[in-house]
């Protein structure tokens, strides 16, 4: 799509609805040559950097893997790596990037080091995670939705996401409803609540797209009825004990498991999972958090589930890399890419 090409990607509320879904059908269809081993190369000689100021697994290997496919070269720079905003400010990285690259992404934490990025680069910047939004995982999220839907529409898919409904997951979950129609349902405690002014926003948003937005402590409310659950870890590598013992307790009864399976209705649904996720006692982290709170199946999602589960989840992780390839391509390539 034309309006796609040299744009940046930092959030979703940037796009309108028939942007978010030409991503998507054009993801599906790269996905199809990929498999097929038909794929054509649309970024050769393009080069591409990608600055980690937080660790990952699945975000760098998915922008890696899709600008290898597309013949395109990277320059990874990890944590540490830069001098960006401490020996050199973030407006002169971006001049100096934006004449040696393409394009650049971003995962980091204050959401404003990427607005300021992109503001004074002359290239597409993209958000690979900033601690207010995640964008790139939400495209994957809407795409697995109308895979495994593909006779509804979004707007006629329901989501229940539960747990934090105040970090970049749940914060880009709202920001898909408001400009997808999707009908969503936070169920979280009060104290997880997304920002009021932001809620207010997208659900305004959504009603005038003919979806609902929903936020609620009850369970039962909450995933009646929905199409999928989804949740996300409810603690972080290096938050403090402290920050683990109040959010546990805190959000103990948000777990996915058998009984909130069975409070959906719906025999069917499915269960969706950012990763990573603490579903059994197999990562130093989970197997910490498990034996000091005294929890024997999984955290915010128990391990039956989980297994249960994995192969929708699996894909949910491996569509990452189909609806990065899609916005690099959509925002690299002039011409339209007919899907």
């Amino acid at each position: 799509m034309s309006t796609l090409y040299n744009r940046s990607f930092l959030r979703l509320l940037d796009f309108k609805n028939s942007e978010i879904q030409y991503l998507i059908n054009l993801s599906s269809k790269l996905k199809k040559l990929k498999k097929n081993e038909k794929e054509t190369q649309y970024l050769k000689k393009k080069n591409i950097v990608l600055i980690f100021e937080k660790e990952s697994t699945r975000t760098r290997c998915a922008f890696e893997v899709a600008a290898f496919d597309q013949g395109a070269n990277v320059t990874y720079l990890g944590p540490g790596n830069t001098h960006l905003g401490y020996k050199e400010s973030i407006i002169d990285t971006a001049k100096v990037l934006s004449r040696m690259y393409h394009g650049i992404e971003y995962r980091g934490h204050n959401h404003n080091i990427i607005n300021i990025l992109a503001k004074f680069a002359t290239i597409p910047v993209w958000n690979g995670l900033t601690d207010q939004f995640h964008p790139t995982q939400i495209l994957a999220d809407l795409l697995t939705m109308q895979e495994i839907l593909p006779k509804k529409k979004l707007r006629e898919i329901s989501c229940a996401y539960v747990g934090d409904a105040n970090n970049n997951i749940s914060n880009t979950m709202l920001e898909a409803a408001a400009i997808t129609g999707l009908n969503l349902r936070l169920v979280a405690p009060k104290q997880c609540w997304p920002n009021k002014q932001f809620f207010s926003q997208c659900r305004l948003m959504s009603k005038e797209n003919k979806g609902t937005i929903l936020c609620t402590e009850n369970v039962e409310e909450g995933v009646k009825n929905v199409d999928f659950i989804y949740t996300d870890v409810w603690v972080s590598m290096g938050e403090c004990d402290k920050l683990w013992t109040d959010r546990i307790q805190l959000l103990k009864k948000y777990q996915i498991n058998n009984n909130m399976i069975k409070l959906t209705k719906n025999k069917n649904v499915k269960i969706l999972h950012c990763l990573p996720a603490f579903h059994d006692k197999n990562t130093i982290l989970g197997k910490k958090i498990s034996e000091k709170f005294n929890l024997c199946s999984g955290i915010e999602i128990t391990h039956s589930i989980f297994e249960k589960h994995s192969n929708t989840i699996f894909e949910q992780s491996e569509n990452r890399l189909h609806t990065i390839k899609a916005i690099l391509i959509a925002t690299l390539i002039k011409n339209n890419y007919s899907c």
